[in-house]
């Protein structure tokens, strides 16, 4: 028998690395958060960039261990050179987390608010009350009024980066449990998701302390350690 000949490839066809077409653009969190670097991405083009979401922890930002549970969430709205700038779009609590809070026995009410903010932003503010025991359904309603009615006027008040701040330091959740127990004392509530639905005026400001930056100069005029000798 003889062998099965394979096609000669074509002389003048080459194979196109598309990787190579690409670039590195780097992802900047806004300005909210320091425009600190929070990832790489490539694309051929600056405009396919633009819309892509990036997600990262709290923990990542900030090195808080603790917070490793609060995914916020960026979008690129802007490229500048290879630097991607993103805007803060919502944020989310892991699942894992969610399953420990949410244990037999125990009664989860879920609300969802649509505020507009000091600043003009409209957000969606999605709460879990949870409750060590069975509730009545007219307790439940009678939480998710109070809530309703506690975000609505601190939105009067509270500028994006206010609420964004709050939601990661915890206030909102304490100052929220506060207000229910007028209807029933509650153990818990979280701040289970929550989203931007519409822009607002300017920028968010900075929740976050500016990092100290230390010039060479600075470095190279600080004394030297001295050796001891025993």
């Amino acid at each position: 028998m003889s062998a099965v000949k394979k096609p000669k490839a074509s002389a003048g066809r080459k194979v196109k690395d598309k990787w190579k077409a690409k670039e590195w653009y780097k992802v900047l969190a806004p300005r909210m958060f320091n425009e600190s670097e929070i990832g790489e991405t490539p694309s051929a083009d600056p405009e396919y960039v633009i819309g892509r979401t990036v997600e990262v922890t709290v923990k990542d930002l900030t090195g808080d261990a603790s917070k490793m549970h609060i995914k916020l969430k960026f979008k690129v709205n802007s490229v500048d050179g290879y630097d991607a700038r993103t805007v803060f779009v919502g944020h989310d609590l892991t699942s894992d987390y969610v399953r420990r809070l949410t244990r037999r026995r125990k009664t989860k009410t879920d609300h969802v608010v649509d505020i507009t903010t000091k600043d003009g932003f409209v957000y969606r503010i999605k709460t879990m009350s949870i409750a060590e025991r069975r509730i009545q359904s007219s307790q439940e309603e009678g939480m998710r009024a109070v809530i309703s009615e506690t975000l609505a006027k601190m939105g009067q008040e509270k500028t994006l980066s206010d609420f964004v701040k709050s939601i990661v330091s915890g206030d909102l959740a304490k100052d929220l449990a506060k207000a229910c127990r007028v209807v029933i004392p509650i153990k818990r509530i979280e701040i289970r998701k929550s989203e931007v639905l519409k822009s607002g005026e300017g920028e968010p400001e900075s929740i976050m302390p500016a990092a100290e930056v230390v010039s060479e100069e600075e470095e190279s005029s600080e004394p030297a350690a001295e050796e001891t000798s025993e």
